[in-house]
């Protein structure tokens, strides 16, 4: 491996994990947990941690949902500077069509229903999709 410029810090190998704060843990965790275990992810608690809950994907990246003290506001604003959504994968488009046909049983408003699957462009095959705090995903058929 060759050494990173001097000045320049070296190459990272990707995301390590993303950290969404929640207003209210009791409204997102089932949203949230239902989709990232439908995706394969394993939930974990911490002990001593009542407001915070994880999910981990097999590569190693996984997602913290907390509610914080420190927040400001009752919900999230995906249009505000900050993070729109986050993205996520699934196996195939069949997986994508069953988290569409499910995905309002388990606190997911569909985004762009009209253009199903393509709502990211023609070759984009992908559902997006917001909870009751706001949060937006979007989930993109691998294959």
């Amino acid at each position: 491996m060759t050494p990173p410029a001097p000045g320049r810090a070296s190459t990272g190998t990707g995301i390590h994990h993303l950290e969404l704060w929640t207003h209210d843990l009791a409204v997102s965790e089932p949203s949230f947990g239902w989709l990232l275990g439908e995706l394969g992810w394993s939930a974990e608690r911490v002990d001593g941690w009542p407001l915070g809950r994880i999910w981990r994907h097999g590569s190693g990246l996984y997602l913290v949902l907390e509610q914080s003290a420190d927040g400001h506001g009752d919900r999230h604003d995906r249009l505000a500077p900050g993070m729109n959504h986050v993205a996520l994968t699934c196996t195939d488009r069949e997986a994508l069509d069953r988290l569409r046909q499910d995905g309002a049983a388990h606190g997911w408003s569909e985004l762009f229903p009209a253009a199903y699957p393509h709502a990211g462009g023609p070759e984009h095959i992908a559902w997006y999709a917001e909870n009751a705090e706001g949060f937006e995903v979007e989930v993109v058929a691998s294959v």
